[in-house]
């Protein structure tokens, strides 16, 4: 019998080896999982699979049966999902950075990460000043509707989902090195859970990985590249958080840090990024103000996505319509916070989130503590 495309496209992931061979001989077959599983061998030496690689594509490999009867387990849970590079809702930014993976395993709402995103790194060693820091320039950024991606490790990564997760609606990603049902440190098996939640934990390694140290560059390579921008909070001058910043770079995207004190050597990381061309953040305004342009693209992208009717919700809105249902008249004139906004219109956190963004950026909108009011004109 066919396989089914999850379980085909399963297949391919648990292949291992290179991926390019892989991506190719699906690409041959216009991203059908079951097609290019189907196809004839030949096809798969032109694509440059080796005979490992064929023999767990064929079933033959007793370990790679037992750990994809597992992961096919895992994914029948609820909010467990397994999303492939060609398939819709694929994250379209991944596209653009070197070596996209196969696909991704995603404990939470995969729409969670076509949001607008910011990481937040830095030292697992953080001081609890940048502790702080990471906290409360995630949890402001979230309240202007950014997700905030990091990647649940020690220090500034877990403050900064702590921070998203403190705002009223905020939502945050976590991406990690290991199955995205290991917590690593484990002691971060609470924090996993609720980012799960509220947002989504994001793994290209099946359930139940361990935690090896060659997975971790690699995850830095997704932290930056989900994101607008990467803000680097903490750093040595060598660190994991500064390997997320080149490859920031490396993608096109905007890399921010924070300054801190001559005398504190993670402080040092920072200052390179800086000397080299990174953009200063002294406040969670320095990032929203230089990224509007991006962030004006990325909400379009999210509007389609989500297939929201903007122009009917907001662009043409006729501000004296009276139509309680539209979102201007449910902002009114008071700060009003986002619980409320659910309320009054009817729609989900996701929709309102775009929205409400795209009226900041069109200068109609004002944004304080988590409340929402119309601009005076």
């Amino acid at each position: 019998m066919p396989m089914s495309p999850r379980h085909a496209l399963l297949r391919l992931c648990l292949a291992g080896g290179r991926l390019g061979p892989r991506r190719r001989l699906l690409q041959a077959h216009g991203h059908d999982a079951p097609a290019a599983l189907a196809a004839a061998p030949r096809h798969w030496r032109e694509a440059g699979l080796t005979p490992a690689q064929t023999e767990r594509l064929q079933g033959r490999d007793a370990g790679t049966l037992a750990l994809e009867a597992r992961t096919l387990a895992w994914l029948d849970a609820p909010g467990h999902h397994l999303i492939g590079w060609g398939d819709a809702d694929y994250p379209p930014q991944l596209h653009d950075i070197a070596s996209p993976p196969l696909a991704l395993y995603i404990d939470g709402d995969p729409a969670m990460l076509w949001r607008p995103q910011i990481a937040i790194v830095g030292s697992r060693n953080a001081t609890h000043g940048g502790q702080d820091n990471a906290r409360s320039f995630a949890k402001a950024l979230a309240e202007a509707g950014l997700a905030i991606t990091s990647g649940l490790a020690a220090g500034i990564d877990a403050a900064a989902h702590q921070g998203a997760l403190a705002a009223a609606w905020g939502v945050t990603l976590a991406v990690v090195g290991t199955g995205p049902d290991r917590p690593y440190p484990s002691t971060h098996a609470d924090l996993r859970d609720r980012i799960s939640l509220r947002g989504a934990v994001v793994s290209e390694h099946p359930p139940g990985t361990a935690p090896l140290r060659r997975h971790f560059p690699a995850r830095n390579r997704l932290v930056a590249g989900l994101s607008l921008a990467t803000l680097v909070v903490e750093a040595a001058e060598r660190s994991g958080a500064l390997i997320s910043a080149r490859m920031a770079a490396e993608a096109g995207r905007e890399v921010f840090a924070l300054p801190g004190s001559i005398h504190n050597p993670l402080a040092r990381g920072c200052h390179q990024l800086l000397r080299d061309g990174a953009q200063l953040a002294q406040s969670p305004d320095d990032l929203l103000q230089a990224l509007a342009p991006q962030l004006e693209g990325a909400v379009a992208a999210l509007r389609q996505r989500l297939a929201i009717p903007i122009s009917e919700a907001i662009a043409d809105v006729d501000e004296t319509s009276g139509d309680p249902h539209t979102l201007w008249e449910a902002l009114g004139h008071d700060p009003t916070p986002m619980d409320a906004l659910v309320i009054r219109t009817g729609l989900t956190v996701a929709q309102l989130s775009p929205m409400l963004l795209a009226l900041e950026l069109q200068g109609r909108l004002s944004v304080e503590h988590g409340r929402y009011a119309r601009k005076s004109a």
